[in-house]
């Protein structure tokens, strides 16, 4: 893959295995720490920061996941397909 890909080729590429995994972990990381993070409840302020820390490590562990590509992937074709129109044509 000798070809620079902009952000949108590589967020359209497949995703390998392992990072689709670090997405789905980073995701579930993110949401975990914005519960902690926003709770109702009177928690203690070390609870509170480590929610914090988990929402920030969780959502750059998923938007880094989600735009590393498959080196072996054709780049002519997107994961899903050619784009129809819409938003997710841009």
């Amino acid at each position: 893959m000798d070809k620079k890909l902009t952000v949108l080729d590589r967020v359209t590429l497949p995703t390998p295995r392992f990072f689709r995994k670090v997405r789905t972990i980073g995701a579930a990381l993110a949401a975990v720490g914005g519960i902690l993070a926003t709770a109702p409840v009177a928690l203690p302020a070390v609870v509170v920061t480590i929610g914090g820390y988990l929402v920030l490590a969780g959502s750059v562990a998923a938007a880094v996941s989600s735009v590393a590509v498959d080196p072996d992937a054709d780049l002519k074709t997107p994961a899903n397909g050619p784009a129809q129109g819409g938003a997710a044509s841009l």
